[in-house]
């Protein structure tokens, strides 16, 4: 089986998503991965150390400069995550529980012995959103595993593909408000790009509206109006989109 490295292709640094690295780790447990050398290479995969050190951090590697090294670039974690790995990859290395592990950095509690001894620390809560909640489901599905006999690996490429469906459904909802979001803006231009098509024409619509009072009555109407527009109109996009966050 190739090395983790060979999942992605080398040029700038990109956000990777939670569901490859689950199907990752699935597939390195397929292919015969024990759990330390597992996280060993998630952590080698996303340059743990050079995300730590900063952009201009290099690393040991097949790169092109003299000395054998070659700066960071590839798939990245964003902080949270990469705090969540290096903790599960400590907890493998001890040989504690990898599950445990996870949830004290997302839950932001101190481990406890059972997690493989104190640390100096507590941990940063991991602020809410879709990593942390996979981290948490894939904790609960390490320990599913464990208590079930079944393997790893397949608990792992099913909730992949649960995952995987998920992003579908996200992406087929972007696309389906793209057009709604288009509208509300377009609606929102559309009395001003009247005002100018009257100057265009010859009218002045700034006297119209300015010089009698049904001109000033008009011209707050349809501030008002349009508005009220543009605020309902993006509340019901907004209700569409978080309906099924």
């Amino acid at each position: 089986m190739p090395g983790p490295g060979r999942w992605f292709g080398g040029g700038p640094s990109e956000a990777v998503p939670m569901t490859v690295v689950v199907q990752q780790l699935a597939a390195l447990l397929k292919g015969g991965r024990i759990p330390a050398r597992l996280w060993d290479e998630m952590w080698v995969l996303y340059g743990g150390e050079a995300q730590r050190d900063g952009p201009e951090a290099t690393r040991a590697g097949d790169g092109n400069g003299r000395d054998g090294t070659r700066a960071a670039s590839g798939p990245v974690l964003n902080p949270d995550s990469l705090r969540i790995l290096a903790a599960a990859r400590a907890a493998a290395l001890r040989g504690s529980s990898v599950a445990g592990a996870i949830r004290h950095e997302i839950s932001g509690e101190p481990a406890s012995e059972g997690t493989g001894g104190a640390v100096a620390k507590p941990p940063r809560r991991v602020r809410a959103g879709h990593d942390g909640r996979v981290w948490g489901e894939l904790a609960a599905c390490f320990d599913a595993a464990e208590a079930s006999g079944c393997p790893l690996a397949d608990v792992l490429a099913r909730f992949a593909a649960n995952l995987e469906t998920e992003d579908d459904a996200e992406a087929a909802r972007r696309t389906a408000l793209a057009g709604p979001r288009a509208t509300v803006r377009l609606l929102s231009w559309l009395p001003l790009s009247g005002l100018g098509l009257g100057v265009l024409l010859g009218v002045d619509p700034v006297a119209t509206f300015l010089g009698n009072p049904w001109g000033l009555a008009a011209l707050a109407a349809g501030a008002v109006l349009t508005a009220a527009g543009r605020l309902w109109s993006s509340g019901l996009v907004r209700a569409a989109a978080g309906a099924h966050a």
